[in-house]
């Protein structure tokens, strides 16, 4: 696994390290069932401090991304699969709420398109 982090960066460590390791996990690059580093010697790795990793850990298990299993540590999961339940399931309590907020469908299309226009960048097409 190769992760750096810039400590000059505007983004904050955590966010560093769970973009990079989840990005590796979407390409393949660290595959399924590959045993991450503890907290403490990936934190010690990379000079920050356990509660930060230990953070960027957590974002990560709750995306779906990796699992922790206890003694056996944290591994990363199949994330094609649980990825695109968990944005669907999103997606779904989005729409659910939308439509309680009494928001038209265009409305909220727009506003979907809006947040990830922010996220994404613009939609070249």
């Amino acid at each position: 696994m190769q992760v750096s982090i810039d400590h000059a960066a505007a983004t904050p460590p955590y966010e560093q390290l769970r973009g990079q390791i989840a990005e590796q996990a979407r390409t393949g690059e660290l595959p399924a069932g590959l045993r991450l580093p503890t907290v403490r010697a990936l934190a010690e790795q990379l000079g920050l401090a356990a509660n930060t990793v230990a953070r960027a850990y957590r974002e990560l298990e709750a995306d779906g991304v990796v699992e922790t299993h206890g003694r056996r540590g944290t591994l990363v999961a199949a994330t094609g699969d649980t990825a695109h339940r968990l944005a669907a399931g999103a997606a779904g309590e989005y729409a659910a709420r939308a439509r309680r907020l009494g928001v038209t469908r265009d409305e909220a299309l727009a506003a979907v398109s809006g947040a990830l226009d922010l996220v994404y960048g613009p939609d070249p097409g």
